[in-house]
């Protein structure tokens, strides 16, 4: 069992360098691109954005009643965008793009794995990692780094009108606290954890795909499985990039 997951492992890791070499060959899958992003950016836009309003919501709550029984209502805003920016909005982006976007991407490969359109390719000397897989993989990646933007700007505000209307918190204090505590590296990590949730949710989707087991049932399962596979990556990649900038960034006023 231990050997068959270190074997999978090292499987997963090799497409991944595969795929970082194919992206500078030519000719660019430039179509494929443009149709899966959009096809990407289509079915997680509308699901990111409703429920980056909850979670902004909830941050602010548990702040606001954190911070209010600490005596520092003032620094509520700061930390529930830390937290929303930081932590809660490269996830939910992640999450989504591995249930909506990584799904479909993995049923799709899958579906053209037992078909044997792959073997085909590979017969005609057309590579289906640069063909298929390449195009995939980036246009996870640059919605997820779009959706990254969406959904903290929602989330911020979700979380502004919770703690101001419900709580009871003064709108200037709320914003004046931003730069108190925020600063711009933490957009930028933001940022370059969507990157990286993009490219994982991509891969591990992609990996599944090309290697279904059983026929049409091991597509299924493939897809169950790279869903799953990427939330177990992504909460182990965050914290480790968590832990890393913390150390490198030292918080503000610090």
């Amino acid at each position: 069992m231990i050997t068959g997951a270190l074997r999978e492992t090292g499987r997963l890791f090799a497409l991944a360098a595969e795929v970082g070499r194919a992206v500078f060959r030519r000719p660019f899958q430039f179509r494929e691109f443009t149709e899966q992003f959009w096809f990407v950016a289509s079915v997680t836009i509308l699901p990111a954005a409703l429920v980056s309003i909850p979670f902004g919501a909830v941050i602010a709550l548990q702040v606001g009643s954190l911070t209010q029984q600490l005596g520092a209502q003032s620094f509520t805003g700061g930390a529930s965008v830390l937290a929303v920016v930081q932590q809660a909005s490269p996830l939910i982006v992640a999450l989504l793009i591995a249930g909506a976007g990584g799904s479909a991407i993995c049923a799709d490969l899958g579906s053209r794995t037992i078909r044997e359109e792959l073997d085909a390719m590979e017969v005609m000397g057309v590579s289906p990692v640069q063909r298929l897989v390449v195009p995939r993989v980036l246009a996870a990646m640059g919605v997820a780094v779009l959706l990254n933007g969406l959904v903290s700007v929602v989330g911020i505000l979700g979380g502004y009108f919770f703690n101001v209307v419900m709580q009871g918190g003064t709108p200037g204090a709320y914003l004046s606290s931003f730069s108190a505590l925020a600063q711009l590296p933490d957009l930028y990590v933001s940022e370059l954890k969507a990157l990286v949730f993009g490219f994982i949710a991509g891969i591990v989707a992609a990996y599944r795909g090309l290697n279904p087991r059983g026929g049409p049932k091991g597509v299924g399962d493939a897809v169950n499985q790279s869903v799953v596979i990427t939330f177990l990556l992504l909460f182990f990649v965050n914290m480790v990039m968590t832990a890393v900038y913390l150390q490198i960034v030292p918080p503000k006023g610090g």
